[in-house]
């Protein structure tokens, strides 16, 4: 459980939904993990040839649907693997965020998108190019 209890009930509306439907015997850690990928997957999918920003998206009903549609089902996926692994989601994305913030400090990361290998590389030797 967590320390947020909007999550620990929405947690505990999808796994009721998944026993009453007898699905556990399906949802393995490889199963979960598959079907995580898909549905991240179908949410890359709307913007095939399209790419745009979150106040288009905003002004398109249809659009901002589709896509919090596709964002739920990764959730329920991920609430699902965090509760059958008996973790609390709040606490791993607190020490991930933990260890994003040693790995990309804030003087090298700033206004960058390079990967940690690059951004580290940049600052060895005097910085080079």
């Amino acid at each position: 459980m967590s320390e947020n209890p909007a999550l620990d009930m929405l947690t505990e509306e999808i796994m009721h939904f998944v026993e009453e439907r007898d699905w556990l015997q399906y949802h393995t850690p490889r199963n979960l993990a598959a079907a995580l990928s898909v549905e991240a997957g179908e949410l890359l999918e709307l913007f095939t040839w399209e790419n745009p920003s979150f106040q288009d998206i905003e002004r398109n009903p249809e659009m901002r649907a589709r896509m919090e549609e596709e964002m739920a089902d990764v959730m329920i996926y991920l609430l699902e693997m965090f509760c059958l692994l008996n973790s609390d989601p709040v606490e791993a994305v607190r020490r991930k965020m933990e260890v994003n913030a040693r790995k990309y400090p804030v003087e090298l990361a700033r206004g960058r998108a390079d990967k940690y290998g690059l951004a580290k590389e940049r600052n060895v030797g005097g910085g080079g190019g």
